[in-house]
């Protein structure tokens, strides 16, 4: 029977939250890291939103943390022009993508962290964080904002449901869901439903410190870069997964809930809810 398996134990599975699936006003995504795979990811959002709106959805609207500047070493992998060098990644790649599918994003050229807090304690609502960047202490400090924001009383539009994290090596990488707290589930005859789904920094502390870049000597050109990390692993691993959030937008429920890709095998394998 279709949800179970073989020696009858029911098959895991998690329900999106409802306020994803009919939501009055678009689903706020903070999307923290704009380089070169949030640069990326940002475009696969945009297109996400673009099928939505399409399916009288009320769409997205992200906003995009990132302090760092572009460098000519940065070019290739995300597609910045050389007269973009200097500027902030951030607000080019979000006014890129207003201009072409007409977004009304925001940028923040401020780094997404307990200090940004002070300036503005509702700048982590949002009901889905997505990640994109290079440290466990970044990673941390990400989890530490989801916590304090879930511990927050009193506010409830906005509030932090789903944390989507990227990470890469030269030519492999993942992409891993983890829920901010409880998701209430119904309950199922067919399916296992799971409330909540692990955080990264709990579940593969290990696995990011592996995935974390090298002291940066070889930055400084295109060729140096391109050793740290392959041409396409950004730009694949990005498209790969968002259609994680495609699967809940659409579907309303998720049997895997991540992916490890690795580009130099030309093979993925699925994280399954468990």
């Amino acid at each position: 029977m279709k949800g179970k398996l073989k020696n009858n134990i029911r098959q895991a599975v998690h329900f999106v939250s409802s306020e994803l699936l009919k939501p009055t006003n678009p689903v706020t995504v903070n999307l923290i890291g704009a380089g070169g795979t949030g640069s990326h990811v940002l475009t696969a959002l945009a297109r996400l939103d673009h099928m939505l709106t399409e399916m009288n959805h009320p769409g997205l609207m992200v906003r995009v943390f990132d302090d760092d500047r572009i460098e000519p070493a940065n070019r290739l992998r995300t597609l910045f022009a050389s007269s973009e060098t200097g500027l902030y990644k951030s607000v080019v790649v979000t006014n890129r993508n207003n201009r072409f599918f007409g977004t009304n994003w925001k940028a923040f050229t401020e780094k997404f962290d307990r200090q940004l807090l002070k300036a503005d304690a509702s700048i982590p609502f949002a009901e889905i964080t997505v990640s994109c960047v290079d440290s466990v202490a970044a990673r941390l400090e990400i989890a530490a904002v989801l916590e304090q924001a879930l511990q927050a009383s009193g506010y409830n539009r906005g509030q932090p449901r789903y944390w989507l994290d990227f990470g890469n090596s030269k030519s492999a990488g993942q992409a891993i869901l983890s829920t901010v707290g409880d998701i209430p589930q119904p309950q199922s005859k067919l399916y296992r439903p799971v409330q909540n789904l692990p955080k990264i920094t709990d579940e593969f502390r290990d696995l990011l410190a592996l995935s974390e870049k090298g002291d940066g000597r070889n930055t400084c050109s295109t060729a140096g870069a391109l050793e740290e990390q392959d041409l396409f692993i950004n730009a694949s691993l990005a498209y790969t997964g968002v259609e994680i959030l495609k699967k809940m937008f659409r579907e309303g429920m998720l049997f895997s809930r991540g992916v490890f890709l690795n580009l130099g095998e030309f093979r993925s394998q699925a994280l399954k809810v468990a």
